[in-house]
């Protein structure tokens, strides 16, 4: 099982949380494979801890949907499949929906100018080619909106559902540029609908944010 010895370790975690957060990323990333058989003893070598805080944190990701267990046996990361789009993006988009439903009604004109903000920068990530940062700068939008929303549930059950659909945009697309400047001008029309504080027009256009792309990459795999 080949894992890479140059990357930045987390600082002022548990032995379990570096564990968990470094084998996170390297699942969602793409580093180790879906279907990858996961080593304990080799995973603890490489992450200078012992093997107790990597089968704490195997156990984590377990939960999460990320690795199969089979005690006694092996752990392999889990697979995903094409098919898993159709399931994942239908329920983001119904989660943020509501969220900017919610926002709506609470909204301030401080927060919308720093959605603008994001926006902005994301639509030049876009245009001048840079896909990570396009797609870091997208979530810190969807993420503030649900901030927003000041709904715990939301938030928790969107954090744990995005972990999926940005490890499904590393393993079939291998790189997650998939947004387009289509995106960013849905963006602005819900920051104008946010500003009006018409919960409806949100919720409509957070939709066509969410669903279309999934079109797009549904119909291009």
């Amino acid at each position: 099982m080949p894992v890479p010895t140059n990357f930045s370790a987390p600082v002022r975690l548990s032995a379990k949380e570096r564990a968990f957060t470094q084998i996170q990323h390297w699942i969602i990333d793409g580093t180790l494979h879906p279907g990858e058989k996961l080593i304990d003893a080799e995973l603890a070598e490489t992450l200078s801890v012992s093997r107790t805080p990597i089968r704490e944190a195997l156990q984590l990701l377990e939960m999460q949907g990320l690795v199969m267990m089979q005690p006694g046996k092996e752990t392999r990361v889990r697979g995903v499949e094409k098919d898993d789009i159709l399931k994942m993006y239908p329920t983001l988009a119904a989660l943020h929906c509501l969220a900017a439903e919610q926002a709506a009604k609470v909204i301030e004109s401080e927060q919308t100018a720093k959605l603008n903000d994001l926006n902005t920068a994301f639509r030049f990530a876009i245009e001048s080619g840079q896909p990570y940062q396009a797609m870091e700068l997208d979530e810190q939008f969807h993420s503030l909106i649900i901030d927003i929303a000041d709904n715990p549930y939301i938030a928790n059950f969107s954090a744990s559902l995005q972990i999926h659909i940005r490890r499904f945009k590393y393993v079939f697309l291998k790189q997650p540029g998939t947004s387009t400047l289509a995106s960013a001008d849905e963006h602005e029309a819900l920051i104008v609908a946010l500003r009006a504080h018409d919960a409806t027009l949100a919720a409509e256009t957070m939709r066509q944010n969410i669903i279309r792309p999934m079109n797009e990459l549904y119909a291009n795999l």
